[in-house]
């Protein structure tokens, strides 16, 4: 997807983006996860309990999370990863991580994400620079006390790693207002993932 959205072949990155939103509902262990998430939620909690013996029996590590969250110039950024088992081959040195972002504009101004920016390190401490054009083939606009979600992957060839970066945004409000960069705090990529959650 960021290289179909560095040649600015946006109908490629948006079958991407759709192959990737397609991904999150088919994946079992993101599907369960979400469902458990909307059972407690309204207060099913037999169904709750039903999602989550589910994800154990499928995925020990699956109810394990990773994430972060930073707050720059009123933009917070919360991440989540989780380790998808069923995509990956530990013997073949494959991993694969899947993230959940939510951008929440708490300013009292309107800004649009242009770029961004990541810095992949895996356990090795091999270190990969990623930039590209907004997210998932968008540049989403995000007004004040609204939000933006979205999910991606990362393959990574160790066990562990992590990610953080930033994104390159700009007021809209004002002509010729100058960007800024938002703050992607660190958040592991684990096979073991850890316990908090915080969304």
């Amino acid at each position: 997807m960021e290289v179909a959205a560095k040649s600015e072949d946006y109908k490629e990155a948006a079958r991407l983006r759709d192959s990737l939103r397609l991904f999150e509902e088919e994946e079992p262990i993101l599907r369960l996860r979400r469902l458990l998430k909307e059972a407690i939620a309204n207060e099913r909690f037999e169904d709750a309990a039903r999602y989550r013996d589910e994800l154990k029996d499928i995925a020990p590590y699956s109810l394990l999370k990773c994430s972060s969250d930073a707050t720059t110039l009123g933009i917070r950024v919360q991440v989540r990863s989780v380790y998808i088992e069923g995509r990956s081959q530990p013997l073949k040195g494959q991993y694969f991580y899947a993230y959940r972002i939510r951008i929440t504009n708490n300013s009292d101004r309107p800004v649009q994400l242009l770029r961004r920016h990541w810095i992949i390190t895996d356990a090795n401490g091999k270190t990969e620079n990623v930039w590209g054009i907004g997210v998932i083939g968008e540049q989403p606009v995000i007004l004040p006390n609204t939000g933006f979600e979205y999910s991606s992957a990362c393959p990574l060839s160790t066990p562990s790693g992590r990610m953080e970066g930033d994104f390159e945004m700009k007021h809209i409000d004002k002509v010729g207002s100058k960007t800024f960069n938002v703050a992607i705090a660190p958040f592991s990529l684990s096979t073991l993932g850890d316990d908090t959650d915080i969304f």
